[in-house]
């Protein structure tokens, strides 16, 4: 319908400038037309447009009587602001900022995020400000021609230092020159990395990153080679901070450009690994069999000098190619002042390898029982070290899986409709506004609204939900989904990096890339543990040639070479960052979204689920279920409540009304309309006064409800919600109306009882209502009655008791308690600022999705100490027996070949047990893999 324009004759026809408020409580253009009359002979309003969801203004009207006139009505009017933010780092940050909006008496309502603030109400932007300035956080200004400042200094700086190499570079200059002019705005960046081969190398990137000026914070995944970098520090800065540090690192502009790189990089290593270890095998497995089948390992002859001298220069060779990369990453490392998994083994190879040529070239220098020479444990270490990175790094590039498979969703085309032509256009030139057409059978490229046509949508890659979801005019569609059997038109909202599905890729990337206590604990661990190796090889080779018997050389080498082999960093290193990233993209395969692996190690220690009651347990959907008249018709009563409902925005009025249209009926004017908050309303309906609420309301307007007692009390035993209505001070009907619980809730509530959560409902219903809902649902627990403050209190009140709680809800209300909760779930079709509360989030509108994502988190959690232990335990029995410690008992220490397959092995072990958990089912009832 048009919109209905008033214009004050007095005014000049003239461009004005105006102003729009957004209306809330109308329900028809009757009510529109009623705004407008209350307004329009405001003084100063020379212009009035309204329809039922906003009101046009002169700029100069008096705003605040133009408020108060729409108020009498019953209505609610305000200027809606958006303001960015900058400092919130969690829900509780949301929480405090919202309160202190909720403080002002010039905001009506506030929606807040940790990047933004949409405030309605009277209240100006520099208000707004200083409302948030208050509370310690920050409204970032624009400062785009900043940022190409700095962007292009920072090409310059990189450019000049590619283009001169032989000139000095000062490290400070560069890292100054680029944060001079670094911006406000915390971004998160995330950078490919190459050159790092075990746990000590993250700890030197992340030490390299934070020092740069800007930078917040710093996750490296071993796992993945990626590093993501939080703050306002410029990429160039951060890459010359990781080259300075030796190691490599280029910005990855978004995850399909990752995801390429990375594949190419994969390909590349396996590639050279594989050729590395057939060249060391290839020379290392003849001796070595040589030996095993009697031959002679020692130089007794000019003849055997000879051969092993050829053998010397061969193996040399191997060092040069299929080892070179081992000892120009110690060298690196040795420059920095650090010490790697590539120390260790261009240690032991190296100082076989001179100890075995140094026999060859003089023998006599060595007694007759220490000429023997281990060219052999040179090239099999190498061969069996560089097979385990090429294993490896076969089953590192499959633990994206999950999140390639996201990546793929999304068709590299979109059919574009202009002018009644369809043409087939590639995905980056598809703009927001542009009408696509999807045929059945395809991809849907990018979010939108569907215009025309309706068709069944398989949505379960982004929501895990298997059965399809009709799709009809107005209903949202997401890039990734798969239309199944009709053909749609669809208007374009959401593109690129503005998708539901980029924004859950973003989501799990930076989950994976976080790091749990445990995976910091490691890592600490890691830092330390390359020098403790090598000084207890020195303390072993010190040991054997003081105190072990003849040839004292011989043993030393083999003992202290060994020691260097066997020692592996990597598992430590990769122990919990496989687990992490296989685990959260798991979850992400499942529906579930996880914020970050600190999420995942709460949930895994989760013993109590709190569910809110509306829209969570309840399909939150309330219906008129049942309805008791007093000397009327039930039509009329229903119809006298409808007409009520008419100025109310309360959760049930659109039950009632739903149930008026239902049956026809025609509505009747209202006047006076005055809306009691916590217990219902009151209006004039053809000078009649009605009254519609709960019993509150009547007893304080002196109404008689002692009538519908037992009818009150049977609907409170249903669940259902009862709504008295009078005429003056006479009762004449009583309406029930419930929330039907959702299909699968009963369901979901036995299966986390039969893993043991205790299950509690947290909700503001009713005790009695209450009670009946979570009789139905199985719950035993319920905490009724409560505010939204209330809820918060709950939680901490069940922590209280040693509970470690978790959170389910989708209500802004829920916000302050999935911020106390150790772990807060938000339902994804919530509010921005449930989800924005939680560490996790639920594509699909199911408890049961939560149960998988706190399961998941258990096994994740499991199989992160599975790796761990395994690695301390390799490692704490692995080294003494390299050192010798069975010799006294046994008469023979371990070889450096064996200790270099071990080391491999225990690389593998880790990478193949994280990979378990992509296979990851939730228990049904029955087992799961994890």
């Amino acid at each position: 319908m048009a919109d209905i324009e008033m214009t004050n004759a007095t005014t000049p026809q003239k461009a004005q400038a105006l102003i729009t408020l957004p209306l809330s409580g109308l329900s028809c253009m009757n009510c529109a037309r009623k705004v407008m009359a209350a307004v329009e002979p405001i003084e100063g309003v020379h212009s009035v447009t309204a329809d039922k969801t906003s009101l046009t203004i002169n700029a100069d009207a008096p705003i605040q009587e133009v408020i108060k006139a729409v108020e009498s009505l019953g209505y609610q009017a305000g200027e809606t602001l958006t303001v960015p933010l900058a400092g919130l780092s969690c829900g509780r940050c949301i929480a405090k900022l919202t309160s202190a909006f909720e403080q002002s008496d010039t905001i009506f309502y506030a929606v807040v995020s940790k990047t933004e603030a949409t405030v309605t109400g009277t209240i100006d932007r520099a208000g707004i400000v200083a409302i948030v300035e208050k509370t310690g956080y920050q409204v970032p200004g624009r400062q785009d021609e900043v940022i190409a400042g700095i962007e292009a200094n920072a090409e310059a700086q990189t450019e000049s230092v590619d283009r001169s190499p032989s000139l000095p570079i000062d490290a400070e200059s560069v890292k100054d020159t680029v944060t001079t002019n670094q911006t406000t705005d915390s971004v998160t960046q995330q950078f490919i990395l190459s050159g790092m081969s075990c746990a000590s190398c993250v700890s030197s990137v992340e030490s390299a990153l934070k020092s740069v000026t800007g930078v917040d914070s710093v996750n490296v995944n071993l796992a993945e080679r990626t590093a993501l970098v939080s703050g306002h520090a410029a990429a160039a800065a951060l890459i010359h901070a990781v080259e300075e540090a030796g190691y490599g690192a280029e910005l990855s502009e978004d995850e399909t450009t990752r995801r390429e790189r990375q594949a190419t990089l994969y390909a590349q290593q396996f590639a050279e690994h594989k050729r590395n270890t057939w060249l060391a095998l290839g020379l290392g497995a003849p001796l070595m069999a040589w030996g095993l089948l009697g031959g002679s390992m020692t130089v007794d002859s000019t003849t055997s000098q000879i051969a092993w001298g050829i053998i010397a220069a061969l193996t040399f060779a191997l060092l040069c190619t299929a080892g070179k990369h081992f000892f120009v990453d110690a060298f690196k490392s040795a420059r920095h002042h650090r010490a790697t998994m590539d120390t260790l083994v261009a240690l032991g190879t190296g100082s076989a390898w001179l100890y075995s040529a140094a026999v060859v070239v003089a023998p006599a220098l060595f007694p007759d029982q220490a000429r023997h020479v281990y060219f052999e444990a040179t090239a099999m270490i190498l061969g069996l070290v560089t097979l385990g990175h090429a294993i490896e790094a076969k089953a590192r590039a499959s633990t994206s899986k999950a999140l390639d498979r996201l990546l793929d969703l999304q068709p590299q085309n979109a059919l574009v409709v202009e002018n009644g032509q369809e043409r087939e256009v590639p995905l980056a030139a598809v703009t927001a506004g542009m009408v696509l057409r999807i045929k059945p059978g395809s991809k849907i490229p990018v979010d939108g609204v569907v215009e025309s046509g309706e068709s069944f949508v398989d949505e379960s890659m982004l929501t895990g939900e298997p059965l399809a979801v009709r799709k009809t005019l107005g209903d949202t569609l997401h890039a990734g989904t798969v239309n199944q059997n009709g053909s749609m038109l669809f208007k374009a909202t959401g593109i690129g990096s503005d998708t539901m599905l980029s924004r859950i890729i973003n989501l799990v990337r930076q989950a994976q890339s976080s790091k749990p206590a445990l995976a910091r604990m490691a890592d600490t661990v890691s830092s330390i543990f390359v020098p403790t190796v090598m000084i207890i090889a020195i303390l072993t080779a010190l040991g054997w040639y003081n105190f072990g018997p003849d040839p004292k050389l011989s043993f030393m080498l083999v003992t202290a070479t060994t020691v260097l082999i066997i020692a592996c960093p990597c598992a430590l290193g990769l122990a919990t960052p496989m687990s992490v990233t296989t685990g959260v993209g798991r979850a992400a395969e499942l529906g579930v979204l996880i914020r970050d692996a600190e999420a995942l190690q709460h949930a895994a220690g989760v013993d109590t689920v709190v569910l809110d009651k509306t829209g969570t347990l309840t399909e939150g959907k309330p219906q008129v279920t049942s309805l008791v008249n007093f000397g009327l018709d039930d039509n009329v009563v229903l119809q006298l409540a409808a007409s009520l409902e008419q100025g109310s925005e309360h959760p049930l009025a659109k039950a009632v009304l739903d149930a008026a249209k239902s049956k026809s009926l025609t509505l009747s004017n209202i006047d006076q309309f005055e809306g009691i908050p916590g217990k219902g309303l009151q209006a004039i309906i053809d000078g009649d006064t009605y009254l519609l609420g709960n019993a509150r309301l009547m007893e304080e307007k002196s109404v008689d409800v002692s009538s519908a007692s037992d009818a009150a009390a049977k609907q409170a035993k249903r669940g259902e919600t009862a709504v008295y209505l009078a005429q003056g001070t006479t009762l004449i009907g009583l309406i029930g109306i419930s929330d039907p619980l959702r299909h699968d809730s009963t369901t979901a509530v036995a299966r986390m009882k039969s893993l043991g959560y205790k299950v509690v409902m947290l909700t503001g219903d009713h005790p009695d209502t209450a009670n009946a809902i979570a009789a139905l649902a199985g719950i035993d627990d319920v905490i009724a009655g409560v505010l939204p403050d209330g809820k918060a209190d709950a939680i901490i009140t069940l922590q209280a008791q040693g509970r470690k709680v978790a959170m389910i809800g989708d209500g802004i209300n829920d916000a302050p308690a999935l911020a106390k909760a150790e772990v807060g779930i938000a339902i994804g079709s919530g509010s921005d600022v449930a989800i924005e509360s939680a560490q996790m989030t639920l594509m699909r509108h199911s408890i049961d999705a939560a149960t998988d994502g706190l399961e998941l988190s258990k096994a994740t959690l499991r199989n992160m100490k599975e790796n761990l232990f395994g690695a301390f335990v390799y490692n704490s029995l692995g080294i003494p027996i390299a050192a010798g410690v069975l010799y006294p008992l046994t008469g023979a220490l371990l070889s450096p070949v064996v200790a270099g397959a071990a080391m491999a092995l225990s690389s593998i072990t880790v990478v193949s047990n994280a990979n378990r958990l992509r296979w990851f089912k939730p228990r049904k009832g029955g087992n799961h893999v994890g």
